[in-house]
């Protein structure tokens, strides 16, 4: 299979995840509550693994020891505190009736260009290796998870029908496969090796600043230690699948 069809099915079915949204009408409120923690958890490990252990060390084999590497992971760090600050991006992981004052379309807008983002991370990552691409897939998918289930109940809770936001966030995720196909035309006319510590800022970030901060903020130590073991299975886990793969 071509790079460019691995980038689009990849980008396709990341985008796909958007409707996992349907969870959040068949569950309970109360056991989705249980569930969203752990998993921000497991996402925030994955996340750190797979920019530590995966694209860091990938991009100082391709791009040298140089201090460049690190600039470039500062600049992909720094990317989205730049989002955050001035479009007020942010990830959301509660239930629906846990939202207050929803901005439902610059929730779209800001999400459309986070996944534009990854799309660009994950065709990066496919372009150096396709074993890259693989491991890069699943980190990315492991945070999608929890992400698109708080998205959906800021729409719903913002007074959108269910049709409409399962809809909207689809056509939202669809950016991540217009960011993969920009990276892989990208890839033809200059080198796109610079892509994957950009990436990996971007997971640093978002790991550090949005996911661990949420964690932390519950008191009980029976829930802390149950997120810490979720943390761990994360980062265990794309480890594991960084070794089967071979890269």
């Amino acid at each position: 299979m071509s790079i460019l069809a691995w980038i689009i099915i990849s980008t396709l079915a990341m985008s796909l995840i958007s409707w996992i949204g349907l969870l959040s009408l068949l569950l309970k409120e109360n056991l989705l509550k249980k569930l969203i923690l752990p998993l921000v958890a497991f996402s925030a490990g994955a996340l750190l693994a797979g920019a530590f252990l995966h694209m860091i060390p990938e991009a100082l084999i391709k791009m040298g020891v140089g201090i460049k590497v690190w600039l470039l992971v500062i600049a992909g760090f720094s990317l989205f505190f730049l989002l955050e600050q001035f479009i007020h991006w942010h990830h959301c992981h509660k239930t629906p009736s846990e939202h207050k004052a929803p901005v439902t379309y610059l929730i779209l807008i800001s999400d459309g260009l986070h996944n534009f983002i990854g799309g660009l991370a994950i065709a990066g990552a496919f372009i150096v290796d396709i074993r890259v691409g693989i491991v890069t897939w699943l980190v990315a998918a492991a945070h999608e998870i929890p992400q698109e289930l708080g998205d959906f109940g800021i729409l719903v809770h913002g007074g959108w029908t269910k049709k409409k936001a399962l809809l909207f966030n689809f056509l939202s995720g669809l950016t991540m496969v217009f960011g993969g196909l920009i990276a892989y035309f990208l890839s033809t006319k200059i080198n796109v090796d610079w892509l994957l510590p950009l990436a990996a800022g971007n997971f640093i970030y978002i790991a550090s600043s949005d996911l661990i901060p949420e964690i932390k903020a519950n008191s009980r130590l029976s829930n802390n230690l149950i997120h810490f073991f979720f943390f761990l299975l994360g980062i265990g886990i794309i480890l594991v699948t960084k070794i089967l793969v071979g890269d």
